[in-house]
Formats: structure tokens, C-alpha cells, sequence
């Protein structure tokens, strides 16, 4: 089974991921700040994380440079979410290392798609 951690200051898109991902099959953990998932990696790294942008603490961004920059925080892929207006933050993303984004609000059809994609690229690249 793949795990998914979910980063988000809001605790009901938490709860709405959580209960969406867990209907797909995934062992989910969550974090309600960057800091708090860094510290989550640590210990375990995760197949996934979900990570929101805006979060008191530690933001979506800052987090994702220092999860790519540590021992095995390559290996996750990275969701990141948005809003429409947060549309200069995919630049950002990119370059610090997010796998995909997903506009928020989303529903099951946009997570399923979404992982879909980025868990398929790797099980095709594991086959050639």
C-alpha cells in the first residue's frame, strides 16, 4: 500500500483528502504545518504528500526545498495545491520540486486523476 501525507492548515480539506485517499487504497498521515510534515519525513517518508501553499509555521514552499534537500526526500511525490489566485505560485512549485498541482476545491475525480498520472509515469518507468 502507498502512504499519502497530507499538509494542510485547514482541517476540514484535511479530513475531505483523508477520507478521499483512503477510499484509493492509501495508509494517510497528516500535518497541519510545513514543520510538522518535515519532522513526519523524518521519521518515515511517505510515498506522497499533499501540500498546501499557505501555512502559518512553515509554508508549502519552504517545506518542499527542505524535504528535497534531505536524505531520501527526493522519493515522494509532491501534489502541491492552489487556488485560482495562487496561479504564480505553480512557478515556485516547479522549480522547488513539486511532481504536479491541483486546484483546490477538488473532488475524488481530480485527486484520482491527479495521482493516477503521477503513480502510472513510475510504474511505466519501472517496467522499460
Amino acid at each position: 500500500m502507498k502512504s499519502c501525507l497530507i499538509v494542510d492548515d485547514s482541517s476540514v480539506v484535511r479530513k475531505v483528502a483523508r477520507r478521499l485517499l483512503e477510499d484509493m487504497d492509501f495508509i494517510v498521515d497528516e500535518a497541519e504545518d510545513g514543520q510538522e510534515a518535515f519532522d513526519k519525513c523524518r521519521q518515515e517518508m511517505p510515498d506522497a504528500i499533499l501540500l498546501d501553499w499557505q501555512m502559518p509555521i512553515m509554508g508549502g514552499i519552504e517545506f518542499l526545498k527542505l524535504l528535497r534537500a534531505y536524505v531520501g526526500g527526493s522519493m515522494p511525490k509532491v501534489v502541491y495545491c492552489i487556488t485560482e489566485s495562487d496561479i504564480g505560485q505553480l512557478a515556485l512549485a516547479k522549480k522547488a520540486g513539486a511532481n504536479d498541482f491541483m486546484m483546490k476545491p477538488f473532488d475524488r475525480d481530480i485527486l484520482e486523476g491527479c495521482f493516477d498520472s503521477l503513480f502510472a509515469t513510475e510504474l511505466e518507468r519501472q517496467a522499460s
